[in-house]
């Protein structure tokens, strides 16, 4: 229903200068005009002004205002505690704080074949950087921001085996910038005794924020421990159209109550990726 409240929950950024959850306010913005007529708030679980019990109160009103109902989708990557326990327990703070309104919680984005489309376009233009070398010699470190819930890190294993599975990039490997294991030194350390030529490092974030700015600092690290290596760092998923399609559709899916789709990463789905 077109008088709907959308509350977009993103992760957070203490990155210096803001330009992470500001690119998260822009890509709020550029998502919504594809909706005219809704809807559509911001808020962060951390790292914010906008925190989401505010988020919350500010999305209730609107509903109210419009007779409508709050959809609060998370832009969040994988269910880790976030998505299992920060939203859902504001959440029920917010059905008591306000009774009469109706709130529905959206899937996270998952391990979907549209990312993975945005992840291979990603770095489809590393390898342009690069100028196109043979991918069965350029390793490739799928970096993800790492989790204490091994279901989010197996959702990140799992994604850079579809990355493996589709692609002709031979070398393919699993990182994560904290708290999980391996990290980015071990990951590039493997495919450097593998023999990969190239290395290019796929970062698994959706924006920028303090963490993008360490792994470039680590990239250039390596880049003097590896001198016969060529190593890119590839671009972040930001407001990638693929993005912009997995937010319609769990949009459609919080709206009418079905679950995932049946095909998401299923093997014809891969199958059709494939190089």
């Amino acid at each position: 229903m077109m008088n709907d409240v959308v509350l977009l929950v993103g992760h957070g950024a203490r990155d210096p200068g803001n330009r992470g959850n500001a690119e998260v306010t822009d890509f709020a913005a550029t998502w919504g005009a594809r909706h005219p007529g809704l809807a559509v708030l911001v808020c962060w679980i951390e790292h914010a002004p906008l925190l989401l019990d505010d988020g919350l109160d500010q999305a209730a009103a609107a509903a109210q205002a419009r007779a409508g109902r709050v959809l609060v989708l998370p832009l969040i990557l994988n269910a880790g505690g976030h998505v299992k326990g920060d939203i859902p327990r504001a959440l029920a703070a917010a059905r008591t704080r306000h009774p009469d309104v109706d709130f529905s919680y959206g899937y996270h984005l998952g391990t979907t074949d549209h990312l993975l489309r945005a992840l291979r376009h990603r770095l489809h233009q590393a390898m342009v950087m690069l100028d196109m070398p043979d991918p069965r010699t350029t390793g490739v470190v799928l970096l993800a921001r790492g989790a204490s819930d091994i279901e989010s890190t197996g959702e990140a294993a799992k994604m850079a085996h579809w990355i493996a599975a589709t692609s002709a990039h031979d070398l393919v490997e699993i990182a994560f910038t904290d708290i999980a294991f391996p990290r980015l030194e071990r990951a590039v350390q493997r495919l450097d005794r593998l023999g990969a030529t190239q290395i290019i490092i796929l970062p698994y974030y959706l924006f920028t924020g303090r963490l993008i700015e360490r792994i470039g600092r680590q990239v250039e690290r390596l880049r003097h421990q590896y001198p016969t290596r060529a190593i890119a760092q590839a671009g972040w998923i930001g407001a990638h159209d693929e993005l912009m399609a997995l937010l319609d559709l769990r949009l459609t899916q919080c709206r009418d109550g079905t679950g995932l789709l049946p095909c998401d990463g299923c093997a014809f789905a891969l199958a059709a990726q494939h190089d």
